[in-house]
């Protein structure tokens, strides 16, 4: 019967399709009324048909169905949030990421009771300790233990480096000779910045394989197993897809030149804050869904959602728990978690991630011909790129070409959020010196959002 059913009905052609559409058009040429072309410089076309590649693409080694619910947890008290940790692991999440703001705190009362074998953690350290990881590394623990270091994103976020260049340098020369432990990686390339500051889809795969081309280029073979990618997710969800799937790609290329043991990269994701709003902020729960949904299908191996009410509310229980009861519904309720490479075989996604993944690589080598990712940060060209990323972005957002339904198109006009905010949801300006300009993140919607809060009637 099966044979019977692949047997039936003759094939056809990806041109015999292409005469059909044309005669449906009546006179319309093709290409402009049905073919659009997305920032990243890729042609997107009404169908995709197998006749478009010459041989077929292989199955991927994606593992889909073992992907982390990762729960945030700010460290300001150690047993507050070892509390916290606790509570989410026993209602949903399987890993921790902690935000650990100084040195000052006690290893053994975060981690108390926690089941070190089972639950993967990651740490954001937001300083640079040799002392402090050292701590860490030396604790006999069996599971999975990821430390988001990132010097070079440091300075591009920030404008200046924790100390200086050669200090840097030192304590983390100092933070990979003392790792000897497989399960512990150490660095993270910070991919999201990049993102959230408007740069497209290409630019982001290259400048996140460019900066951890930098780390490669010092250490050599022996931190090829220490990188992670910490990527945003935006609401393009065929492109995120394929985003993370070009990823994967990229790092294989890059990493097998330092090494013949290459395996896939960790990949840490979370939904982008670049299109979330303070008005109308129910529908940031529908973005981050398609956002999550994107960063499994691509392959993402943890995913930590963002509450829809972040971007001007303080951490609160009742954001936190709808964010990870989303990802627990679209694992357990949704079947996400059945099949390892749900994406493989769709000649949409399959042509996205090659030519994704190929613009990306021509971008990559201009960069290293050009002296490297770092050389170019500090004469400004990555920021300058971004940034003229994102003025095109926020004028299509302006022109009502880019849509945030709710804020600039059909808003809520009766809504009111003045009283209602506990955090600064604008970017925050403050005076002082940097060695380089810093990459700033910044929302869509902010100025819309800041004429309506000047212009609410209380």
């Amino acid at each position: 019967m099966s044979k019977l059913l692949f047997n039936e009905y003759k094939s056809v052609s990806a041109k015999a399709w292409k005469q059909k559409i044309q005669l449906d058009l009546k006179g319309d040429d093709y290409n402009e009324a049905l073919i659009w072309n997305s920032p990243e410089g890729i042609d997107v076309k009404p169908f995709y048909h197998a006749d478009e590649f010459k041989t077929l693409p292989q199955v991927s080694s994606a593992k889909v169905t073992s992907w982390k619910i990762c729960q945030t947890v700010y460290v300001s008290d150690e047993e507050q949030a070892n509390t916290k940790a606790l509570d989410v692991l026993s209602r949903g999440a399987n890993s921790i990421k902690f935000i650990i703001p100084s040195e000052d705190i006690s290893i053994d009362e975060l981690l108390k009771d926690i089941d070190l074998t089972s639950t993967p953690l990651h740490f954001e350290l937001q300083f640079l300790s040799e002392e402090f990881v050292k701590q860490f590394v030396s604790i006999p623990i069996e599971g999975k233990i990821n430390f988001n270091i990132d010097i070079i994103g440091n300075l591009a976020r920030t404008g200046n480096w924790y100390y200086n260049l050669n200090r840097d340098h030192e304590i983390l020369n100092n933070i990979i000779a003392s790792s000897t432990k497989q399960s512990t990686s150490l660095l993270s390339i910070d991919v999201s910045l990049y993102q959230n500051a408007g740069a497209n889809m290409v630019q982001q795969l290259a400048y996140g394989l460019a900066h951890a081309n930098e780390y490669l280029n010092h250490f050599g073979e022996k931190v090829i197993h220490q990188i992670n990618f910490n990527i945003s997710v935006g609401t393009n969800y065929f492109f995120e897809i394929a985003k993370l799937r070009a990823l994967q790609l990229l790092w294989k290329t890059l990493a097998s030149e330092y090494s013949e043991n290459v395996s896939t990269c960790h990949i840490y994701a979370t939904p982008t804050k670049r299109n979330k709003t303070i008005y109308d902020y129910n529908t940031n729960m529908l973005r981050t869904t398609t956002e999550c949904m994107s960063a499994i299908l691509g392959g993402a191996h943890t995913i930590s959602n963002l509450p829809y009410d972040s971007v001007y509310h303080k951490d609160n229980e009742f954001g936190e728990r709808i964010s990870r009861n989303q990802l627990l519904i679209l694992k357990h309720e949704s079947y996400f978690n059945k099949v390892n490479n749900p994406a493989d075989g769709s000649y949409y996604i399959e042509s996205l991630t090659q030519q994704m993944a190929e613009k990306a690589l021509v971008l990559f080598k201009n960069i290293e011909a050009n002296g490297g990712f770092l050389k170019q940060l500090k004469e400004g060209i990555i920021q300058r790129k971004i940034k003229e990323s994102g003025i095109k972005e926020q004028k299509l957002f302006n022109n009502n070409e880019e849509i945030l339904l709710g804020t600039n198109k059909h808003p809520n006009t009766t809504d009111k959020m003045k009283h209602d905010l506990e955090l600064y949801p604008f970017v925050k300006t403050k005076v002082r010196k940097t060695l380089i300009e810093p990459i700033i993140e910044k929302r869509l919607a902010e100025t819309l959002e800041q004429k309506r809060l000047k212009t609410e009637k209380t």
